[in-house]
């Protein structure tokens, strides 16, 4: 979460501790558009950073330093990632269910991506049984399973 330019100039950021404060300064400050990268920076400049010592005390090539940076990234978050499919929804909807609804929701998720390698979250688990139970009453109808259900039978 970024935070608004004011809190940025007035130091009030959500706690920064005295030894943090001066460091935080220097970061930039994303304005509303968030990750947009068009955000303006603090008012404060950003400090260069030191070129990174190489072995026996040599400064090292900062383009080799951002290479090694790079790769060890790579590296550690694994090559071979997928894209996890998720989107961005514009409508919102709020549902309470049961402690053990609940349970029974976060089992199922956890039952996809373990047997079924699926990392999905909840809520996509909701819009595709939603998906699911509506496709079934436009063809179905009388005999769909949601009819059934909330008829109690």
């Amino acid at each position: 979460m970024a935070l608004s330019p004011s809190l940025a100039r007035n130091g009030s950021g959500g706690g920064a501790s005295a030894s943090g404060g001066a460091a935080r300064a220097q970061e930039p400050v994303k304005d509303a558009q968030g990750a947009s990268g068009a955000g303006r920076t603090a008012d404060v400049p950003a400090a260069r950073p030191e070129p990174a010592a190489g072995p026996a005390g040599r400064a090292e090539d900062p383009a080799e330093a951002a290479r090694r940076a790079a790769t060890t990234t790579v590296r550690g978050r694994g090559r071979a990632r997928r894209p996890s499919g998720r989107e961005r929804h514009d409508e919102k909807i709020t549902v309470y269910v049961s402690a053990e609804e609940l349970m029974d929701l976060e089992h199922a998720r956890l039952v996809l991506r373990g047997e079924h390698g699926l990392a999905v979250d909840r809520g996509r688990v909701v819009r595709e049984a939603i998906s699911v139970v509506l496709a079934d009453l436009e063809q179905r109808g009388e005999a769909s399973i949601l009819v059934r259900r909330l008829r109690g039978r």
